[in-house]
C-alpha cells in the first residue's frame, strides 16, 4: 500500500513554500492541488526532478566530505570557511550546470546506497533546517549579518536532502501525530476537571418564582379576565358545541358560562349542546369575538363538487330509461333499436336486471337503460329514473295502464325527467290507443294531440312501425333540454348494477354523468373503494376512458357496491380508504340503531312477536339488484302468523358457508339465477338444509307464499342425472356447435334437460338434442366417459362450462 505524501510535507522536506510545489504541479497536471492533497508517484517524480535540476551542483566533494565526518563531528560548532557562499566567479558556472540535465543514470542504484545514510540525516534534520534554507535561498541574509556588529557566530550545521531518492522517513511524522494526540487528550481531561456550570437568567427567574407565592386559581382567572378586557380574544365555534368545550375555548370556568346562560333563560349543563347564535351572545359577555369554524370533511377534500364553467361544457348524449309494466314490450322495443336479440337471453322473456346500452342513431349517440317491469324491482326502477334525462313509458295498446305503469309514472315524475309515451303492440287485434291516452290523462299526462305536453308515439316492436318516430322524438326532446357536461374533470356518476364474478372479482356497471373515467383512476362508490383495472363498453370491447353519458363495466373495486351508489374519481387513495372506513362505521351504527330495543311501551308487542313463527331465509343472487329485489319481495310476504326474516343476502354462487349458516340458524336458502358448488350441495344433503333455486322471480314469490299459507302443493321436483364438463367445442356445418364433453358424475341421457353453469352462474337452460359416443348415437353416457353433445338452442358454450343434466319428476306428498 502506498504511503500518503502530501504537498505540505514535500514542501517542508525540500525547504520550499507550498505555493512553489503547487505551481510546479500545475504546469504538468490540470487538476488543481491544495496543500493537503496526497500526491501520486508520478507527481512526486515530477516535483523531485524539477527541483533537483534547479539545485544541481558541479561538484559533490563537499557533500561527501561532510558525510564522512560522521554525526559526532558534524554536531561540533566550527566556523564556516566561506560565509559568502557562491562568489561572482561561481555564478556563470552554476548557470551552466542548470542548463545541463542532472546525471540520473545511476538513480536506480542510489536508493540502495543512501538507505543507510537516512538515519543520521533524520537526526540532523531539525538542527540543519535553517542553515540549509539560507544557503539555498542565496547569500542575502548572510550579507545582512556582516553589516551588523561582528559577533562570533556558531557554525551552522548543513542538512542535505537527496531529492533523487523517493524514500521518506515516515516514522518522524507518526511520532509527531502521536505526540499531538496525547496533548489533546490531556487537555480534554484538564478541561473536564475545571468545567463550571452557569445558570442563565431564565433559570434564576424560575427559581425566584418558585420561592415566591404561588398564584391561586381565582387570581389566574382574574388575570385572564383582565387580559381579555385589555385585548379581545377571538375564538372559532362550530355550528353546535358543548358548554364544557365552549368554556375551554373562552378560557373561563364552565360554571361561569352556565351562569351567563341562565341569565339568558337557557338552562344547560356542562355536557349540553348550544348553537352558534347562543355562543355568540355568551362570548360577547366575556368580551370575546366569535368566528364560524369551517369544518372540512374528507369528502370535501377529495371530491370536487364545484360548478363547471360554461366555457368548458360540451353537448352530451341523452340517457333514456325504458319503463313500463311487465311484458308490455320494453325490451322488444330496445331490441329493435339495438338490432340485437336480448329478450331470448332473459329467463321467461322477462328482464331480470338493468342493462345499459349505447345506440348510434344517425350521427348521434343515445344511452338506453332497460329496467324490469315486475313489482319486485321497484328500487331498480326508481334508480333508473334518477340517473336519466328522458323516460320512455311503454304501454301495451291492448292492456292499457297497469299497476307497474302507474309506479313508473310516479318514479319519472319524482325524478323530474321528461316523459315520452310509446304505445306498443299496435299490430295486435284489439289495440286501442285512444283508451290508453284517456287513461294517461287520469295521471296528469295529457297527450300532445289533446293539447298537452306529453308526446304519445304509436309503435310496434314486431313490425318495427313507429320506431323511427320514437327515436326522432327522443333526439328532439334532448335538443330542447340542452344537455351538457364537462369531460375535462374527475369522473362522477352512478352505479347501475354490480355483481361478483368468480374469476374477475366485483364487477360494476356504471354510468358516467360528468367528467371522464380512465383506467387506473381511484374511485369511491358508496362504501367501497378501488382502482379501475379494466373497462368494457356495452359491446364487450375494452376501452381506456369513458366520457359523459357512457355506460361501462369496470373491475378493480374492493367489494360489490350497491346499485344506485354515487361514484367519484379521487386523487388521494389513502383519504379515499379513510372515507370508506368512515361510511362503513356509519352504516354499522345505523343498523345497530335500527334494532328494536325493549321498552315499557313495546314490551307487549315483543311478547306477541315471541309467539309468531319466523321463516328465516338466506338469499343468494347473481347481481346485487336482484338480491335487493328478492329481499324486499319476500319481506312483504310477512303476515300475522309468519314473519319472513332475511338473515343474509349476497352476490355469487351458494357456498358451503351459506349452508353452515342455514344449518345453524334453521333457515332455508333461496338462490336466484345461481347454482351451489358441489361441496355446498353435499353439505346441504348431509345436514338436511332446504335449498330452493329459481330463475324467474314469480316462481320464488309464489312458492314461498304458498308454503307460508300451508298451501304448498308441489307438482314437480328436479332429479339430478349427472354432470359433464365441456373440454372442447367443434363447429360442424349443418349441425352447429358440438360439445366435446367428459362425464364427471352420474350419467348424461338423450333428451335430458341440461343446465349450463359457468363460474357458478346459470348461463342457459336447454335440452340435449343429440348424444353420441364416437360415431354412434347412444341413449346415455356413464361416468368417466367422453361424449359429443349438441343442444337444441344454446350455442355460446365455452371450455370449462359445466353441463348439469336433470329431469323433472312429478310427485305427491
Amino acid at each position: 500500500m502506498m504511503i500518503k505524501y502530501r504537498v505540505r510535507e514535500v514542501a517542508k522536506d525540500l525547504n520550499l513554500t507550498n505555493k512553489d510545489v503547487i505551481d510546479t504541479l500545475a504546469k504538468y497536471f490540470p487538476e488543481p492541488k491544495k496543500y493537503m492533497t496526497a500526491l501520486e508517484e508520478k507527481e512526486l517524480d515530477i516535483v523531485f526532478e524539477t527541483f533537483t535540476q534547479e539545485r544541481n551542483l558541479e561538484s559533490l566533494n563537499e557533500y561527501f566530505a561532510q558525510r564522512e565526518l560522521g554525526p559526532e563531528k558534524e554536531a561540533e560548532p566550527k566556523p564556516e570557511a566561506k560565509p559568502q557562499g557562491d562568489t561572482a566567479q561561481e555564478a556563470p558556472q552554476r548557470k551552466k550546470a542548470e542548463a545541463k540535465p542532472a546525471p540520473n543514470k545511476d538513480s536506480g542504484k542510489k536508493p540502495a546506497q543512501t538507505k543507510g545514510r537516512e538515519a543520521p540525516k533524520a537526526q540532523q534534520a531539525p538542527a540543519a533546517a535553517k542553515p540549509s534554507r539560507e544557503q539555498q535561498a542565496g547569500q542575502k541574509p548572510q550579507q545582512k549579518q556582516e553589516a551588523q556588529p561582528v559577533r562570533e557566530p556558531k557554525a551552522p550545521t548543513r542538512r542535505v536532502v537527496d531529492t533523487r531518492s523517493s524514500n521518506v522517513n515516515i516514522d518522524r511524522y507518526n511520532e509527531k501525530y502521536d505526540r499531538l494526540a496525547d496533548q489533546k487528550v490531556s487537555a480534554r481531561q484538564d478541561n473536564a476537571v475545571t468545567k463550571q456550570k452557569f445558570t442563565n437568567r431564565n433559570q434564576q427567574r424560575r427559581g425566584q418564582q418558585r420561592r415566591g407565592k404561588r398564584e391561586t386559581e381565582a387570581e389566574r382567572l382574574r388575570r385572564i379576565a383582565m387580559e381579555r378586557k385589555a385585548k379581545h380574544i377571538t375564538i372559532e365555534v362550530p355550528e353546535e358545541i358543548t358548554v364544557g368545550e365552549f368554556a375551554l375555548r373562552l378560557k373561563v370556568a364552565a360554571p361561569e358560562v352556565i351562569k351567563k346562560l341562565m341569565g339568558l333563560g337557557v338552562f344547560a349543563a356542562i355536557n349540553d349542546v348550544i348553537d352558534f347564535d347562543t355562543a355568540v351572545l355568551i362570548a360577547d359577555e366575556f368580551h370575546a369575538k366569535v368566528e364560524k369554524e369551517v369544518v372540512v370533511t374528507i369528502e370535501e377534500r377529495i371530491i370536487d363538487d364545484s360548478e363547471d364553467d360554461e366555457a368548458n361544457l360540451v353537448t352530451r348524449a341523452p340517457v333514456v330509461v325504458v319503463m313500463g309494466h311487465v311484458d308490455h314490450g320494453k325490451t322488444s322495443i330496445l331490441d329493435v333499436i339495438r338490432h340485437s336479440n336480448v329478450t331470448e337471453g332473459e329467463a321467461g322473456g322477462i328482464t331480470q336486471h338493468i342493462g345499459a346500452y349505447r345506440v348510434r342513431v344517425g350521427d348521434r349517440d343515445i344511452t338506453f337503460l332497460d329496467t324490469p317491469g315486475h313489482a319486485a324491482f321497484t328500487t331498480m326502477r326508481a334508480r333508473g329514473a334518477q340517473v336519466t334525462d328522458i323516460a320512455v313509458l311503454v304501454v301495451a295498446a291492448d292492456d292499457g295502464i297497469m299497476p307497474q305503469t302507474v309506479e313508473a309514472i310516479n318514479h319519472a315524475k319524482a325524478a323530474g325527467v321528461s316523459i315520452i309515451v310509446a304505445i306498443n303492440k299496435m299490430d295486435k287485434l284489439g289495440a286501442n290507443p285512444d283508451r290508453v291516452k284517456e287513461q294517461l290523462t287520469e295521471y296528469e299526462l295529457v297527450p300532445e294531440e289533446w293539447g298537452g305536453e306529453t308526446p304519445c308515439i304509436p309503435v310496434s316492436a314486431h313490425t318495427k312501425e313507429g320506431i323511427n318516430d320514437l327515436l326522432e322524438m327522443i333526439t328532439l326532446t334532448a335538443d330542447m333540454m340542452e344537455l351538457k357536461a364537462n369531460p375535462d374533470r374527475a369522473a362522477k356518476g352512478t352505479v347501475i348494477e354490480a355483481r361478483l364474478d368468480k374469476g374477475m372479482g366485483p364487477i360494476a356497471t356504471v354510468l358516467v354523468q360528468n367528467g371522464t373515467l380512465r383506467a387506473g383512476d381511484t374511485i369511491v362508490a358508496g362504501a367501497t373503494v378501488g382502482r379501475v383495472r379494466s373497462m368494457m363498453d356495452d359491446k364487450g370491447r375494452k376501452v381506456t376512458e369513458a366520457g359523459p353519458s357512457v355506460p361501462v363495466e369496470i373491475t378493480g373495486l374492493g367489494d360489490v357496491p350497491v346499485g344506485g351508489d354515487i361514484f367519484d374519481a379521487v386523487s388521494d387513495e389513502r383519504l379515499a380508504r379513510e372515507l370508506v372506513e368512515q361510511r362503513l362505521n356509519e352504516q354499522k351504527e345505523e343498523a345497530f340503531r335500527a334494532q328494536t330495543k325493549v321498552t315499557l311501551d313495546n314490551l307487549f308487542e315483543q311478547m306477541k312477536e315471541g309467539e309468531m313463527k319466523e321463516l328465516k331465509i338466506i338469499v343468494k343472487a347473481d347481481v346485487q339488484g336482484s338480491v335487493e329485489a328478492v329481499r324486499q319481495s319476500l319481506e312483504k310476504l310477512s303476515n300475522e302468523e309468519v314473519r319472513v326474516h332475511i338473515i343474509h343476502g349476497a352476490v355469487g354462487a351458494v357456498s358451503e358457508s351459506d349452508v353452515m349458516l342455514a344449518n345453524a340458524s334453521n333457515a332455508i336458502i333461496v338462490g336466484f339465477n345461481v347454482r351451489p358448488d358441489p361441496v355446498a350441495e353435499e353439505s346441504a344433503k348431509r345436514d338436511g338444509v332446504d335449498m330452493r333455486l329459481y330463475r324467474i322471480i314469480y316462481d320464488c314469490i309464489e312458492e314461498i307464499e304458498s308454503a307460508m299459507k300451508g298451501m304448498l302443493a308441489p307438482k314437480y321436483r328436479e332429479v339430478a342425472l349427472g354432470r359433464a364438463e365441456c373440454r372442447e367445442t367443434y363447429k360442424i356445418s349443418n349441425v352447429g356447435i358440438v360439445i366435446g364433453g367428459h362425464v364427471t358424475s352420474g350419467k348424461i341421457t338423450r333428451n335430458a334437460l341440461v343446465r349450463v353453469v359457468r363460474d357458478g352462474i346459470i348461463v342457459a337452460d336447454d335440452k340435449v338434442a343429440s348424444l353420441r359416443r364416437f360415431k354412434d348415437d347412444v341413449k346415455e353416457v356413464a361416468d368417466g366417459y367422453d361424449c359429443g353433445i349438441t343442444l337444441e338452442r344454446f350455442a355460446d358454450i365455452k371450455q370449462g362450462d359445466v353441463l348439469e343434466a336433470y329431469e323433472m319428476e312429478e310427485y305427491r306428498d
